[in-house]
Formats: C-alpha cells, structure tokens, sequence
C-alpha cells in the first residue's frame, strides 16, 4: 500500500478527524489521526505490519511497542517476522516505561521498537529507554504515521508506512483556543 493509498484509506475509514484537539503530548492540533479506526481492520492493520516486518526484517530478534496502540501492531509485525513480542507499559510513578508481567528483555536483544502515531516521539523514547536500561540494543523504529514530517530522530533506523506534516501547537499559541472553539481531549 502506497502513502497515498494509506492516507486515502484512513480517511475512508474515518481515521482523519477534523476539528480542535489535545493530543497526549499536551500539543493542540486541528488534525487528529485515530488509529484504532484502522487497528479495528486485520485486513490493513496486518498489511502494514507487514510493510514495517518487510522493511525491518533480518535485523531483530525481539518486538516491542508501548500500551496501547503498541500492543496491536508490536504482535501483528512479531507474528510476521516469527519473532517474540513484549509490551512497556507506564512505570508506577508515570513518567516513563518499563516491562512488567514476566517480561524479560535484555543483553543479546535486538529489538524493534513498534507504535502507532509519532507526533513527538515520546512514548517511543520511553520504549527505546526501557530497552536500553535492559541492556538490550534497539535496532530500529517503525510506526503506522509519523505525523511530525521526519523531524524526530532516535538516533536508529526508522521507518513509517505514512508521513505526513500535522500542524500542533502548544496551548498558549493554538489559533483554535483564542477562537474559543471546543477542545476534545484525546
């Protein structure tokens, strides 16, 4: 599937909203991507695991994705590179990841971080920290839209099955706020 044919789809399936937007960043936008319109299809949902299994595939021994869109895509992509998957919820204090429930990851993992939606790069920093304070290597990035434009870096290779440039704000600055046009908090 092309990015034009990505973006056509997300939008026939109602995943492009329009409107005023709290993004989990604390950012404002007037676009707001909603990925479980799309993760709620296996049929696209499994083709663009396979575009990020394809693109990534030889290079990893282990998967891994933050909660929640994460859990999704990091078992769909490990299903397709017959690999193991392992989940980074939030710690206990909120302010980063960590494996719980068993999982074990560390010296020797190669890992593939998997999200959904990259605005900031946040909940991927935290994935991509968790892993290395394992003492596993993680050996590249993959996510369903990089709405940023390419401009987040981890320092790994990356690669998104749509990029697209997302205008966002901070509160202070959001021409939908000084219009006082109603928020929704996603």
């Amino acid at each position: 599937m092309t990015s034009t044919d990505l973006q056509a789809e997300l939008e026939r399936r109602g995943g492009v909203l329009k409107g005023h937007f709290q993004l989990a960043s604390g950012r404002h936008t007037d676009t707001y991507l909603e990925k479980f319109r799309i993760l709620q299809w296996p049929d696209i949902t499994s083709q663009l695991c396979g575009q990020i299994a394809d693109h990534f595939r030889g290079t990893a021994n282990l998967v891994a994705g933050p909660t929640t869109g994460g859990v999704i895509l990091g078992f769909e992509t490990a299903r397709q590179l017959d690999l193991r998957n392992v989940i980074a919820e939030r710690n206990d204090t909120g302010s980063g990841r960590e494996f719980k429930r068993g999982f074990e990851v560390g010296p020797g993992d190669r890992v593939l971080v998997v999200d959904d939606v990259l605005t900031t790069g946040g909940s991927i920093r935290d994935v991509i920290r968790a892993v290395e304070e394992s003492g596993a290597e993680v050996v590249g990035v993959g996510v369903l839209v990089d709405r940023s434009g390419g401009t987040v870096d981890f320092g790994v290779p990356f690669f998104a099955c749509l990029s697209m440039t997302v205008e966002s704000w901070v509160p202070g600055e959001c021409p939908q706020c000084n219009a006082g046009v109603p928020i929704v908090i996603t």
